[in-house]
C-alpha cells in the first residue's frame, strides 16, 4: 500500500472515530479470521520464557536517588548543597509491550529504561509509575487513565502509551480503537500531562505467522498506526512509530530482539524501542537540544498534512509526528521528525515508591 493510500484510509478511520462511525475495516473479514488463527498459534508460546510475570519497575530513578551516586533522595539538598529539584513524574500505560512482558529484570523494562534515560538527560530524578497490563486493548485505557489521575495529588509530567497490537489480533474496529486512544490522550492533556504514544507495532514480524499473512498483518498494523497518529496529534499528543522497529531490525535479528516466547521483545528489543521513544519524551518536556528541534531536510523532515505525516511515520521506525499548524490547504498540518537514536543502557533497580 502506498503512503497516499494509507493516508486516505487513516483519514477515514480517524474521521469515523471522531464522528461516531464504526464501519471502516482494516482488511477483509476472511483474511482477518485466518490471520487471527495464525497469531493465536503464535501466542501459545507466550509465557514460555517469563511465565507471564512482568517485573515491577515502579520507583525513583536517576539523579538524587541512592543508585545515582548523587545526594540521597531524602535529603534537603543535592550535590554541592544545591537544592534538589522534585522528581519528574513519568507514567506508562498500554499493553504487554509497555508493561515489559518477556524480560526478567525490572531494569530491562521499557519504563525503567525510559525513566533512567530521562533522568540522565534532565539531571534530576524521575519517578516511574506503570499501570500497563498484558493483553490490554485500547478500551482498557479509560481505566488506566483513571488510575493515573486518581489517588495522587500530582499529575504526571509525561505519559507514554504503547497500545494497538491486541486491537488488531482481537478484531476491535479501528474506529473504536482510535476513539478510545484519542479520549485517553485528551483526558491526560486536559489534566496537564504531556503525552507520547508508541503506535501499533508490526505484527508481521511474529515468527510463526507465514506469508501471505505476514503482509496482511503488516498492512493492518500500519493502517492502525497511521490512524492512531491522526487521533493523537489532534488531541495535542505526539506519536513515535514502533512499526519498523519490530520490522526489518527484528526480522534481521529475531534471536536477539525477540524474547524466549518469540512474541514479545527481548531486553535488547525493549532497549531499541526505548531509544526510539526517549528523544520524543525529552522533546515534549523541552529537554532536547534546540538545534535538533528544527526540521532537517537531509533527513526528509518537515511540515506535512497530518494524514500524510501519519502514513509516512507508520512506515519508518522512530519517526515522530507532532502538531504544527491547526490548518492548511489540506487541513491540519504536522511536523515529521526522524530523531537520531541514542543508546539507552539497562536501568539500575528503582528505589521503591512509598
Amino acid at each position: 500500500m502506498t503512503s497516499m493510500s494509507r493516508a486516505r484510509v487513516a483519514r477515514r478511520i480517524a474521521a469515523g472515530a471522531a464522528y461516531g462511525g464504526g464501519g471502516v475495516g482494516l482488511i477483509g473479514a476472511a483474511a482477518v479470521g485466518v490471520l487471527l488463527a495464525e497469531v493465536r498459534l503464535a501466542r501459545r508460546h507466550v509465557g514460555n520464557g517469563s511465565g507471564g510475570r512482568v517485573p515491577v519497575a515502579d520507583g525513583l530513578y536517576g539523579w538524587g536517588s541512592p543508585h545515582s551516586g548523587k545526594a540521597g533522595s531524602g535529603g534537603s539538598g543535592g550535590a554541592y548543597g544545591v537544592p534538589e529539584e522534585p522528581p519528574l513524574r513519568l507514567a506508562l500505560l498500554g499493553d504487554s509491550t509497555a508493561a515489559g512482558q518477556g524480560v526478567h529484570r525490572a531494569g530491562q523494562t521499557p519504563g525503567a529504561l525510559l525513566a533512567s534515560g530521562l533522568a540522565a538527560v534532565a539531571e534530576r530524578p524521575v519517578e516511574l509509575r506503570n499501570v500497563a497490563q498484558p493483553g490490554a486493548q485500547s478500551d482498557a485505557l479509560d481505566h488506566q487513565v483513571a488510575q493515573i489521575l486518581s489517588g495522587s495529588s500530582h499529575v504526571p509530567d509525561i505519559c507514554v502509551i504503547m497500545i494497538g497490537a491486541n486491537d488488531v489480533t482481537h478484531r476491535m474496529p479501528p474506529t473504536r480503537s482510535v476513539r478510545h486512544l484519542s479520549a485517553a490522550v485528551r483526558r491526560l492533556r486536559t489534566a496537564g500531562a504531556e503525552v507520547v504514544v508508541g503506535t501499533c507495532p508490526d505484527l508481521g514480524t511474529i515468527e510463526p505467522v507465514q506469508q501471505p499473512l505476514r503482509w496482511l498483518a503488516r498492512r493492518a498494523s500500519r493502517q492502525l498506526a497511521a490512524a492512531q497518529t491522526i487521533g493523537v496529534v489532534e488531541q495535542g499528543g505526539r506519536t513515535v512509530s514502533l512499526g519498523d522497529l519490530l520490522g526489518p531490525e527484528f526480522a534481521a535479528n529475531p534471536r536477539e530482539l525477540f524474547g524466549p516466547d518469540n512474541y514479545h521483545p527481548s531486553a535488547e528489543g525493549y532497549a531499541t524501542a526505548a531509544m526510539a521513544v526517549l528523544p520524543t519524551v525529552c522533546a515534549a518536556l523541552g529537554l532536547w537540544p534546540a538545534e535538533e528541534e528544527r526540521p532537517d531536510v537531509s533527513r526528509r523532515e518537515g511540515f506535512l498534512p497530518v494524514a500524510r505525516a501519519a502514513a509516512e511515520a507508520a512506515s519508518e521506525a522512530g519517526t515522530e509526528v507532532t502538531a504544527a499548524m491547526p490548518t492548511g490547504p489540506r487541513g491540519p498540518w504536522a511536523l515529521l521528525k526522524r530523531r537520531r537514536r541514542r543508546r539507552v543502557p539497562e536501568a539500575e533497580p528503582a528505589t521503591p515508591s512509598v
